[in-house]
């Protein structure tokens, strides 16, 4: 006899595929708090308005000291440096698995929720409350090891790293690519969420992954019975 739900129309399959599109999208509240739990969705837009302002002092600050050819090697520099950061923290931080329960709360809150639903589109880029910290530290490196003005210049770059790995994020699991670029980004990345999380930690430079070896190796084809 046929459930209510085949008789109004709705096959099995399809109610099965729309359950599964729902877990994958909508992520439970990561803390009690209603505060702390608001700021830790996100529209992705945020890092946008948020730093392309910073961007633009840094930039300011920069030039009124160095050429524009030392300005533009200094970006070049620290967008460097961020996407060893991307590789390196989602490699080894972000899929680090920590003992006891508080350790797996810790990798639930910075990773494991988007890999439970990575279609979530609040929780595909960092909240300031974690890109804010990173950022602040990054400004104090930059002046230990660079000093400034030079430091703005690199850490123009470092940030303008950070809001491509979050933009490219979002647009990977929220955009049909058109382009060949997009479409081997989103492909490798669904390698990394549903196939092989332990290949393709470059969201946005997917080339450390080929200079570290962490690609997905192809998947194997088993010869026909006969």
């Amino acid at each position: 006899m046929s459930s209510p739900s085949e008789m109004q129309g709705e096959p099995q399959h399809a109610r099965g595929a729309a359950t599964n599109a729902e877990v994958l999208r909508a992520s439970p509240r990561l803390f009690d708090n209603p505060l702390l739990d608001k700021l830790s969705r996100v529209h992705w837009s945020m890092p946008l308005i948020l730093y392309t302002p910073v961007m633009a002092l840094l930039a300011w600050l920069s030039l009124r000291s160095l050429s524009p050819l030392t300005v533009l090697v200094a970006v070049a520099l620290g967008y460097a440096i961020w996407t060893l950061i991307e590789y390196f923290g989602h490699r080894y931080l972000f899929h680090a698995e920590f003992p006891g329960e508080w350790g797996a709360r810790i990798h639930f809150l910075i990773h494991g929720v988007h890999h439970d639903h990575p279609n979530d589109p609040l929780r595909l880029v960092m909240p300031p409350l974690l890109s804010g910290p990173i950022m602040l530290i990054a400004l104090l490196v930059a002046w230990l090891v660079f000093g400034f003005p030079l430091g703005y210049a690199v850490l123009i770059g470092f940030m303008l790293g950070y809001v491509a790995y979050d933009m490219v994020h979002y647009y990977v699991h929220h955009a049909t690519p058109s382009t060949r670029v997009g479409r081997y980004l989103r492909q490798v990345h669904m390698v990394h969420h549903f196939r092989d999380p332990e290949s393709y930690f470059g969201v946005s430079a997917p080339y450390w992954d080929a200079v570290f070896g962490t690609r997905a190796a192809p998947p194997s084809k088993e010869r026909p019975s006969a």
